[in-house]
């Protein structure tokens, strides 16, 4: 049978009710619009006499127009549950009303009962619905609620590889032997299908109905893409007589978690750019120079089929101080990936919950848990100090290894303006030396700088921890400083268009993205020009300790043996907070500019800006070197990138991997989101960043926690949400500058949901978002 032959849902699943051998379909009496009108009692009594024992029914709609193979109207029509007897008429009514004005007379509608002591429900895809990859995902609700997951509540989602064999899970196995009997017997490998199992584990199928995939894309050889994957995992996994730890976690949120820079699935330029500036040697080298262990060979991320990973242990590895003794080094590592596994919520807040990474005033406390998993009080004090040395050497007041980061970031302005006004270079040129010059002088401070600032928030934190100050005090601290975001929205009013633009113009949502408009291409998409008096100014709080606390500080530093004083420290926090995002405004000036003289490359080469995207950026410096035809090999190489990216938009993997088996089937995490400030706000959601017009008071959703998305704070938000980003990340900082409320780092479940909201309400104080409508 194909859906063409059926003509509404009670017809397939009347079809389907005899010949199903996987799961039960209830009973049911289904009957015409025209019946309805006609014989109003006669169906009544049919339905009475069909389904005598039921205590409540369902009534669903079974329009000709539903369930089509290009159109399914999922939603449209109303389903009425827990229908009582006597509300029966009622109820039908309501569902031939909700057909409209397109209604037929011969529409239908169908009774059933209202299936009881369900235990499991929810919607399994035989396809990704968002491209088509060969996937069985299951959305599902465990607290008994059939409608959880179609009123887009919160559910779990299980994904599956259908190449896969291997489901130990005995009702998801049970699911997939449903899925592949409806894909037989309905000629479809594309459904949509709604079941639940009751409180004797007996499998109902509620609904089937084509699945409708928009961007569908060629399907791809997947046991050999998965394969090349496990391989490579395997590969990476095996002991190295470089590095600590018995194996590794890859994921996508650690460290320099490209999930917040460049998205889960970055184009193949966005992807080697990142490479090429940040995580192929660039970040070892600054963990190297701040002391950390020496990895300078070891690239951080590693690229499954174009999808970004960072390889923990690696990452692990570069936070264990250089004197620290390889026996304890090794053994702190492998807690580390021990831990992260054993709590996976915390892939996006390894450095304040599971790594010791730099020495702090509540560290002799938080370090003692080391001692539950086999360290000795020796080992524990041995790396105490290592911690203390390297954190003494990262922050001294006069020869800390930042200051001079700082120094190093400036230099970048000259070398940019000397390479950009020289008229001997073409644009492959320049493009060269200012990546050159980027990794140089750009992100390599940035790194140091970055790490600086971390350090710098951790130190904040543990004076609250140790009870110098409250929390309140912290974020009066963090909000007191100076950064671009501030500067930026002073400046929208202070300096003329033109003016405003040259300072800011570079900056991009999507950093690394060629196709992200920079502010300075299409300005009246990001500001309104027209209402900068209605923007709300930042008012910045005065931090100011007391004696008492100034004094109880000077002691901690005397006591814990860091070479500072109680100015010198609040001078390095505020300086380092501030450099760092300095540094970022600063660098992404020349990759913002990188980008535009590719987007001119390929307009003087006739090449789509679309097809530039796909572009491998190592690939192309190599050609500077080179007297291949550059047009030609550019060619090619986009070529190669675009094969390479249908494979890419083909896989499905979980945002951690733990072992092989999460390559083909695994369960989405909860996250645990990062709140920032302790304000609460209750405000309409604007997820359409084009309408910039409205989101003065409003709570605006961006995907990432990306600096090109400053834009957002000239608009008077009430407070703001993204899927992506780590409690430190720069929106982070951002929110907490700007005594903004956020939720940073939601992940894509919750995310999802809340966006579908008019509006919510977020408290930061108590952690918690409530959807109101």
């Amino acid at each position: 049978m194909k859906y063409h032959q059926q003509r509404t849902k009670a017809n397939t699943l009347n079809y389907l009710k005899s010949a199903m051998k996987s799961a039960k379909i209830l009973d049911m009496v289904f009957f015409t619009v025209k019946n309805w009108t006609e014989e109003r009692q006669i169906c009544l009594e049919k339905i009475n006499k069909a389904l005598l024992e039921c205590p409540s029914f369902i009534v669903r709609s079974s329009a000709l127009g539903e369930d089509r193979p290009h159109e399914s109207l999922a939603g449209k029509f109303k389903s009425i549950l827990n229908v009582s007897k006597k509300d029966l008429k009622y109820a039908i009514e309501k569902v031939i009303i909700s057909y409209g004005d397109t209604i037929s007379l011969e529409d239908e509608v169908f009774v059933q009962p209202m299936l009881q002591d369900v235990t499991m429900s929810g919607v399994l895809f035989t396809k990704d619905p968002n491209s088509g990859s060969p996937y069985y995902i299951i959305n599902y609700d465990l607290k008994g609620d059939t409608t959880a997951v179609t009123s887009g509540g919160v559910c779990s989602t299980f994904i599956v590889a259908r190449c896969y064999q291997e489901v130990e899970n005995l009702k998801f196995k049970r699911l997939i032997a449903l899925a592949q009997e409806l894909e037989l017997k309905l000629n479809s490998s594309s459904l949509d299908i709604e079941f639940a199992f009751d409180k004797n584990a007996d499998l109902f199928l509620f609904q089937v109905r084509p699945l409708i995939i928009k961007n569908r894309q060629e399907e791809i050889a997947q046991i050999g893409v998965l394969g090349a994957i496990r391989n490579k995992l395997e590969n990476i996994s095996a002991e190295h007589p470089y590095l600590y730890g018995k194996r590794t976690i890859l994921g996508v949120m650690p460290d320099w978690n490209p999930a917040e820079i460049i998205g889960i699935r970055p184009k193949p330029l966005a992807l080697s750019l990142y490479k090429e500036l940040i995580t192929d040697s660039t970040w070892a080298y600054q963990r190297d120079n701040y002391g950390y262990k020496n990895l300078r060979s070891f690239p951080l991320l590693i690229d499954l089929m174009g999808l970004p990973y960072i390889d923990v242990r690696v990452s692990f590895n570069s936070f264990i101080p250089k004197d620290l003794d390889p026996t304890i080094a090794n053994k702190l590592v492998n807690y580390y990936l021990d831990r992260l596994e054993q709590e996976p919520f915390l892939h996006d807040k390894v450095e304040f919950e599971i790594v010791f990474s730099c020495y702090t005033f509540d560290l002799p406390d938080r370090i003692q848990a080391l001692k539950e998993h086999d360290f000795c009080l020796e080992e524990v004090d041995l790396i105490t100090q290592s911690l203390k040395n390297l954190t003494n050497n990262i922050i001294h007041s006069d020869c800390g290894l930042w200051l001079k980061d700082i120094e190093k970031i400036e230099e970048l302005k000259k070398r940019h303006d000397l390479i950009l006004s020289n008229h001997n270079f073409d644009e492959l040129s320049k493009i060269y030396w200012l990546i050159e010059d980027c990794k140089r002088y750009g992100t390599l401070p940035f790194a140091g700088l970055a790490r600086a600032g971390f350090i710098a928030v951790q130190l904040l934190n543990s004076m609250v921890a140790v009870g110098i100050l409250n929390a309140d005090e912290r974020l009066q601290f963090l909000n007191s400083l100076d950064s671009v975001s501030t500067t930026m929205t002073q400046d929208l009013k202070r300096l003329d268009r033109e003016h405003f633009l040259n300072k800011y113009g570079h900056l991009r949502p999507g950093t690394y993205d060629i196709l992200s408009p920079r502010y300075d291409e299409t300005p009246d998409i990001y500001f309104d020009w027209n209402n900068l008096k209605e923007c709300p100014s930042h008012k910045k709080e005065e931090f100011k300790l007391s004696l008492s606390q100034m004094k109880k500080i000077e002691n901690l530093l005397e006591s814990h043996g860091l070479e500072h004083d109680v100015v010198g420290l609040l001078s390095f926090m505020k300086l380092a907070i501030e450099g760092r995002e300095n540094a970022k405004f600063i660098f992404t000036k020349t990759l913002s500019d990188i980008l535009s003289l590719l987007k001119q490359f390929s307009a003087k080469n006739s090449l789509e800006l679309e097809d530039v995207a796909y572009l491998d950026i190592q690939k192309f410096l190599k050609l500077y070197s080179s007297s291949w035809d550059v047009f030609q090999e550019i060619k090619g190489i986009i070529s190669s990138g675009k094969e390479k990216y249908k494979i890419t938009s083909q896989i499905n993997l979980p945002p951690l991997i733990v072992n092989k088996e999460d390559i083909e089937a695994f369960s989405i995490p909860d996250n645990r989101p990062n709140f920032v400030t302790r304000k609460s706000v209750t405000a309409s959601v604007i997820t359409d960043l084009s309408s910039s017009n409205h989101m003065n008071g409003a709570i605006v959703f961006i995907p990432s926690a990306d600096p090109g998305f400053d834009w957002i704070f000239t608009h008077g938000i009430a407070g703001f949400v993204t899927a992506y980003g780590g409690v430190n990340s720069h929106m982070a900082i951002r929110a907490g500058e700007l005594g903004l409320p956020a939720v940073i780092g939601s992940g894509e479940k919750l995310y999802n949901l809340w966006k579908l909201a008019n509006k919510i309400y977020i408290d930061c104080a108590n952690q918690r978002v409530e959807v109101l409508h």
